[in-house]
């Protein structure tokens, strides 16, 4: 079965816009161009996702969620000894890439920024889908596994082609992937976390499972 859901925005996390816009440091002329980006993106953001449970089943030395076979040594690491997991897609809405766009011609600065936005936007509807999952979860004493997703470790891009399939991402959230498997809206994300039995808090975390400490995409979220 193929869940949605709409969120309301998100909290916003500015230190994360800063680190995506590879901002360090204080700076005034950034801060007030941050303040106006957000102002003027919020109307054009929406926070939709759709997702699936599916099994895990262990077959011919491969895994497989659902029907998608997954050998992949991330996602099995990842999930651990999960017997299920959510797939899921995630899209802060076509509007906002053409905001985007609109900037890419007249204020690159701007742009930047408008980037930057989007990716913590994105990221934030991950987490915040992510929580309620736990949240239902944890009635049951279960929670979810840190997220991986496509083109992340030996995960290949290719898996988008199984993920839009078993999800219907075009007709549960307006979410479209092309023969490059680079999706539309472009600030959308897919992933999977496994649903196990109890969690420590600090493997919650997408990056707290990943060995790339000197990442510049790291996360200091908690």
């Amino acid at each position: 079965m193929i869940r949605t859901e709409i969120f309301e925005a998100p909290a916003w996390y500015r230190r994360e816009i800063m680190r995506y816009a590879r901002i360090r440091g204080a700076d005034d002329s950034f801060d007030s161009l941050i303040s106006e980006c957000i102002a003027e993106a919020e109307a054009s953001l929406s926070y939709r996702v759709c997702y699936s449970v599916l099994s895990v089943e262990y077959k011919d030395d491969s895994l497989y969620l659902g029907g998608i076979r997954a050998p992949y040594d991330t996602i099995k690491k990842a999930i651990r000894s999960a017997n299920e997991v959510v797939l899921f897609a995630a899209t802060v809405g076509a509007p906002f890439d053409r905001l985007i766009q609109k900037y890419s011609l007249l204020a690159p600065s701007k742009a930047l920024i408008m980037q930057a936005i989007g990716a913590e936007r994105v990221e934030s509807l991950c987490d915040a889908f992510c929580e309620k999952m736990d949240t239902d979860l944890s009635k049951d004493g279960k929670c979810l596994t840190p997220r991986v997703s496509p083109g992340y470790g030996d995960i290949p891009l290719a898996m988008q082609k199984d993920v839009f399939a078993v999800l219907d991402c075009p007709r549960k959230i307006g979410l479209t992937l092309d023969s490059s498997l680079m999706m539309s809206p472009t600030k959308s994300v897919t992933a999977v976390a496994g649903i196990v039995d109890g969690c420590r808090e600090a493997e919650q975390h997408k990056c707290a499972s990943c060995e790339k400490t000197g990442c510049a995409y790291r996360t200091e979220r908690k």
